[in-house]
């Protein structure tokens, strides 16, 4: 059976969306007759045993247009090893077995994959299904290919039984993170046999592209490569919802002059250009059937420009730039739809100015403006960039130094996956965390405040304070009390936006760990699967209520005056006056600088210079008196500690406070919020040169985050 009659989407072309992958105005491949080609090479004489086979020329032609300098030498042999060895073999739709591996390596080598990459395509599926070792394919064709042969081939159900399926996922996975080609063949093989499964049982049809809507799509749209994601949201569309696939096709089949609509408009968009001696390809880009069934839901009854969209290719950066002034000063933007993926690109490595335009009819058109460059990024993704770890240069910015590997899809999503796999041994905690993490294809990036590396942390959209502390420190995140966002303290649970400082405040006790609470702030399976590992090794943790909320406390103790203060009056002689007291909104102590108020009764309080309230008080008319500390050293000082709640804590306080010195006069513990405790301590101070060391011990109390003089708002005395 040919490819085209099981695809469900084989009429694409008929009706307009786009088939992806495919050069315009190139057939669809025969596999019928690739079939025969392939055995009839089998059978050739040794007169023509040295030139390349029929069979792999389409393959050969499609891989010369990318690269006209390949030796094709390789891909014969590879052929040769993978023909003999499969001979004998036939698909369920009756075909000769290597049509898959031919199909397989021609879908790689339009997308412009290099030779070493379709030279394991020929092989990916001969050390899985026959006689052929890896052992064998290292000899004759490497250590790079026998890598991505053994990257793409399955573990056995018999050793494995029911967690063959997410075991082979998460090899493939670990070997991608070595060579991202691996998983560029995994993708091109699925392609090839989702549009074969029409052969297969309705329900082995529908698990199939169920795995391939939950794991392989994500894995192509987060590799860039748009030709085959597209094409598999077709396929597994008409599977898994042929109802709506049929309507979606009806829709499209009832409009056939939509794209003599884009047509008009793309005439005119290439007018304005011409005039503006911009030189630019205007395309007209049909959408493919799933983006038609998401723009109908979205607005309802389509008109024709909502069928597809306009593609200008132009040859520089700045090109595309000039290309969007021009449409935006000739045609009506709709700025809500305008992105700029060039200066900010996807974590995908997709780039490309997105606006839409109203044409004087009225009509909406799309437009996407990028450089052929990156239009081949954006269909192929890394495919297109060739060969990462060649030492040569694959892209803007990456290039591999001092023979390290420098793989671009590796910093973020990739990274995170094959730390947080390590943390999962149970097979079905890393299926379910995999298609989890897999269904977050957004990324944000935060950035650290302490220096350390990596400065930036790369985080799924909706990620949490939780989750960056456990990017960033892993285990050692079960003891984090809090974080700063942006300077400001905020909860566990706090949403991150991209741009985001994060400074994450840790507990100095190795026996802290979290709450069951934070599960519900966790998104990412790293944080979820640590935080239930954890959870799990001290049962008793996860069992324990929640701390009550304290009602205020008040404790009184000595009540000494504070350090001596000496004023000097307007007069012929300075005198120590009857009354002088520190004010209580800024509680100075030595060595602060002060000034001091005469307020009712003859007293004078005494400010720090930087208090709110001298300001006040000269507003007032008050003239400020001078005033110098005394010969003792002694003082008494308020200090407000913010913390996170936890048991003990007031004590842990007391005993730091008590080392120190220090007397507590009065005390005040505030209730919990949201996990933060307020403690306002007023303490008198043998010695004034003793409040640093003071303030650090009780900043050294696990859950303490800061310790502060204060400084709260009061009245001007009058």
């Amino acid at each position: 059976m040919s490819a085209e009659a099981t695809n469900p989407v084989s009429e694409a072309g008929a009706t307009g969306p786009d088939a992806p992958g495919r050069r315009r105005g190139r057939p669809r491949i025969d596999l019928r007759r690739l079939g025969r080609a392939a055995l009839l090479g089998a059978t050739a004489g040794p007169a023509v045993r040295d030139r390349l086979p029929d069979a792999i020329g389409h393959v050969a032609e499609a891989h010369r247009a990318h690269h006209p300098d390949a030796d094709l030498a390789v891909l014969r042999r590879a052929y040769v090893l993978a023909e003999s060895s499969h001979r004998g073999q036939f698909r369920k739709s009756g075909e000769p077995y290597i049509t898959h591996p031919l199909a397989v390596t021609l879908i790689l080598a339009e997308l412009g994959a290099e030779t070493t990459t379709l030279t394991a395509s020929l092989l990916h599926d001969t050390v899985e299904d026959t006689e052929v070792t890896l052992e064998q394919v290292r000899r004759e064709f490497g250590d790079e290919v026998a890598y991505l042969v053994d990257g793409v081939t399955k573990l056995e159900k018999v050793d494995y039984g029911a967690a063959a399926e997410p075991e082979t996922f998460r090899k493939m996975l670990v070997a991608t993170g070595n060579d991202v080609r691996v998983m560029s063949i995994k993708l091109a093989d699925r392609l090839h046999n989702m549009r074969t499964l029409g052969v297969m049982r309705p329900e082995k049809q529908a698990r199939i592209a169920r795995v391939t809507r939950d794991v392989l799509i994500p894995l192509a749209e987060r590799l860039g490569v748009q030709a085959l994601k597209t094409e598999l949201e077709d396929l597994v569309f008409a599977i898994l919802h042929p109802e709506e696939y049929e309507a979606t096709r009806a829709v499209i089949a009832g409009n056939p002059g939509a794209a003599d609509a884009l047509a008009a408009i793309a005439e005119q968009v290439s007018a304005v250009l011409r005039e503006a001696d911009i030189g630019a390809e205007v395309l007209v880009r049909p959408r493919h059937f799933v983006s038609v069934h998401r723009v109908r839901l979205k607005r309802g009854e389509l008109r024709g420009s909502d069928f597809g969209r306009l593609l200008v290719l132009v040859a520089e950066d700045a090109d595309c730039y000039a290309v969007l002034g021009e449409l935006h000063t000739c045609f009506t933007p709709v700025i809500s739809e305008f992105k700029d993926f060039i200066a900010a690109p996807k974590f995908n490595l997709y780039q490309s100015l997105h606006t839409a335009v109203a044409a004087p009819d009225g009509a909406v058109a799309e437009v996407l403006i990028r450089t052929h460059r990156m239009h081949k990024v954006a269909e192929a993704g890394v495919v297109a960039l060739g060969n990462p770890y060649s030492g040569q240069e694959t892209a803007p910015g990456e290039c591999v130094e001092d023979g390290e590997r420098a793989d671009p899809t590796r910093p973020g999503w990739l990274s995170r996956l094959l730390d947080w796999q390590q943390s999962a041994p149970d097979p079905d905690t890393f299926w379910t965390s995999l298609r989890a993490d897999l269904a977050q294809d957004q990324e944000i990036t935060v950035f650290r405040t302490d220096g350390g590396a990596p400065g930036a942390i790369s985080l799924p959209a909706g990620a949490t304070c939780v989750d960056a502390a456990y990017a960033q420190h892993g285990e050692a995140a079960h003891g984090c009390l809090g974080a700063r966002v942006n300077g400001r303290l905020a909860p566990l649970g706090t949403v991150l936006q991209d741009g985001d400082t994060v400074q994450l405040l840790l507990a100095q006790d190795a026996g802290s760990g979290p709450s069951p609470e934070w599960l519900d702030h966790a998104r990412t399976p790293a944080a979820r699967i640590a935080i239930t590992g954890w959870l799990q090794a001290h049962p008793e943790a996860a069992k324990a209520p929640a701390a009550a909320p304290r009602p205020p406390a008040s404790v009184t103790a000595d009540r000494r005056s504070g350090a001596r203060l000496r004023v000097e009056l307007p007069g012929p002689d300075t005198v120590t006056p009857p009354a002088v007291r520190p004010a209580g909104c800024c509680t100075p102590v030595p060595p602060d600088e002060i000034t001091g108020f005469v307020v009712r009764g003859g007293t004078v309080t005494v400010h720090r210079t930087g208090c709110a309230s001298v300001d006040a008080m000269k507003r007032l008319g008050r003239a400020p008196v001078t005033v110098h500390w005394g010969d003792t050293a002694a003082c008494r000082v308020t200090l407000v500690a913010e913390s996170f709640g936890r048991p003990r804590l007031l004590a842990d306080l007391t005993e730091a406070i008590a080392a120190e010195g220090a007397a507590v006069v009065s005390a005040t513990v505030e209730p919990p919020s949201e996990q933060r405790v307020r403690h306002t301590y007023t303490l008198q101070l043998a010695d004034a040169a003793r409040l640093p060391a003071l303030m650090k011990a009780m900043r050294d109390v696990p859950g303490v985050y800061d310790v502060s003089r204060a400084r709260h708002q009061a009245a001007p005395d009058l």
